[in-house]
């Protein structure tokens, strides 16, 4: 079978399979990556995931993550250097230092 060109993949269309609102902004778990809510999207809609892109995220106020560093999504939805629990997933590297003090990392996903 000859592959079919769907779209190009910065953008996926994502089907909401829970039971709550996914808001613009919101960090979704794609298997083992994440992608970024490009609108909000309803319980039972589809909607865009951004798959690219580098975005500000909140991390703990108690790691110094520098440029270059693979980040993980984590259970609380705090970005860290370290993965932790079950529903951890890398999420891309830093593209900017952040400082121990910083509660914000830039992060470029999906990389």
């Amino acid at each position: 079978m000859k592959a079919v060109y769907y779209q190009k993949g910065d953008a996926l269309d994502y089907m909401n399979k829970t039971d709550k609102k996914i808001e613009h902004g919101d960090a979704v778990i794609l298997g083992e990556r994440i992608g970024v809510a490009g609108t909000d999207i309803l319980q039972g809609k589809v909607g865009t995931l951004h798959m690219a892109g580098v975005y500000s995220f909140n991390k703990a106020n108690t790691e110094e993550i520098m440029a270059g560093t693979e980040v993980f999504y984590t259970e609380n939805g705090i970005y860290s250097s370290v993965p932790e629990g079950e529903t951890s997933c890398k999420a891309g590297y830093v593209v900017f230092d952040s400082p121990e003090s910083s509660t914000e990392v830039y992060v470029k996903i999906n990389a």
